[in-house]
């Protein structure tokens, strides 16, 4: 019998191994079987990049996980009782009705028009930093995100502590399938405190012109269509996911690469106009999101492997961009790398919404840092990975000045 197969578990950060380091494992089943049928969860694993890039186009894939089967893992994003269902788990036509009325505030033509205020809370962020040792995550990776969402969609400044407070408790919640009873306790009390805190800014908006983002949903018309409240509070949050988590990982992540390879750290301080091209390939190297997925609408075949309908279909984003059919050398880090093709914001219909934000954020973090931190280098107190499935990012990340 052959080396049994990385399965379950071991595909998530819930493992030791896989949290420390995915890579090897992903490697070893986009090798050895590149369509694995997972006995452990009961879904089907995909990894190599054009079955990854195929699936996510497939417009027949379904994304509502109440269209799932009774059993499959997908089970855990359905909503409960009367809570409305994100923008990020639709199905056309909801899904297109719903992100046409809130993707203008996301164009990169709005995001870029952003940039100037960007740079100036990273250089604020920077400017507040003590010492000579500290934590990337906590000082610079992760309020910077959560500063420009809370601006972006309204929120007073005197509430972004808590903002971002109850955002991280929901969000790592929400995407662990196997929470403690003390996490699911507090994730509820953090949704409440966030849906409560929207409810009330939407109700502020109402009939004003308030310029953010919450106003404009609250305003927004397509088609003689326009949102209701419930629907106004399920995008905030998603908004949460496009426009924070997600955001910290890249920047501390990607710095991270850039500290582990010293020679890259070294040529884009030489040339900043690199900065597009390093962020692109900090999201091929080390993504923030790790895995994405659809339901199959019918039964089918996926290379010889028999998928049933309604079963769920993981899509390895991080594997798809190591796939070395792609990407020539995929495990070396390299800023000035040709023809990225990554996968990390998914693709087809459900492309990240806030791809084009997380770009400018984490061109405008990358650069403020080297440019503050010429020297900067791994600190004494090392780093931790959290345990988030779906997602790979840091909780802590110390660095010396």
């Amino acid at each position: 019998m052959g080396e049994k197969l990385p399965s379950g578990i071991e595909l998530t950060p819930l493992d030791d191994a896989y949290r420390a380091d995915p890579y090897p494992k992903l490697h070893k089943l986009r090798t050895a079987a590149p369509v694995h049928a997972d006995p452990d969860f009961a879904n089907v694993f995909t990894t190599r990049h054009q079955d990854v890039q195929k699936i996510l186009r497939d417009k027949e894939m379904l994304s509502d996980p109440r269209k799932a089967s009774e059993n499959d893992l997908s089970r855990r994003f359905a909503p409960e009782g009367d809570q409305q269902l994100s923008m990020l788990f639709m199905d056309d036509p909801d899904h297109r009705r719903l992100r046409n009325l809130v993707n203008k505030a996301f164009t990169p033509r709005a995001v870029e028009d952003m940039r100037p205020r960007i740079r100036q809370i990273v250089f604020d962020l920077l400017d507040a930093i003590e010492g000579q040792e500290f934590d990337l995550i906590a000082s610079l990776a992760a309020p910077l995100p959560s500063i420009v969402i809370a601006e972006m969609l309204g929120i007073d400044a005197s509430k972004h502590h808590d903002f971002k407070e109850w955002s991280d408790i929901s969000t790592d919640v929400f995407f662990n399938m196997f929470p403690t009873d003390d996490q699911i306790a507090q994730a509820e009390i953090a949704r409440d405190n966030l849906n409560t805190l929207f409810r009330e800014e939407i109700d502020k908006r109402r009939g004003t012109n308030s310029n953010d983002l919450i106003g404009a949903m609250v305003r927004a018309e397509e088609d003689g269509d326009c949102l209701s409240t419930e629907e106004v509070v399920s995008q905030c949050n998603l908004l949460l996911v496009a426009g924070n988590v997600t955001t910290t990982d890249l920047i501390g992540n990607g710095v991270k690469a850039l500290l582990d390879h010293p020679d890259q750290f070294e040529k884009l301080k030489a040339d900043p106009t690199l900065i597009e091209n390093a962020v692109e390939e900090m999201l091929r190297f080390d993504s923030p999101v790790v895995n994405s997925g659809r339901i199959a609408p019918q039964d089918m075949e996926l290379d010889g492997c028999p998928v049933h309908k309604g079963q769920s279909i993981t899509t390895s984003l991080g594997a798809a961009n190591r796939d070395p059919a792609v990407h020539p050398n995929p495990d070396a880090f390299d800023v000035a790398r040709q023809n990225i093709q990554h996968q990390s914001f998914g693709g087809g219909r459900h492309f990240c919404l806030g791809a084009p934000l997380a770009r400018v954020e984490g061109q405008e973090a990358v650069l403020g840092i080297i440019e503050r931190y010429p020297n900067l280098r791994h600190g004494d107190r090392g780093h931790t990975y959290k345990s988030v499935p779906g997602f790979r990012g840091m909780s802590e990340f110390w660095v010396h000045a």
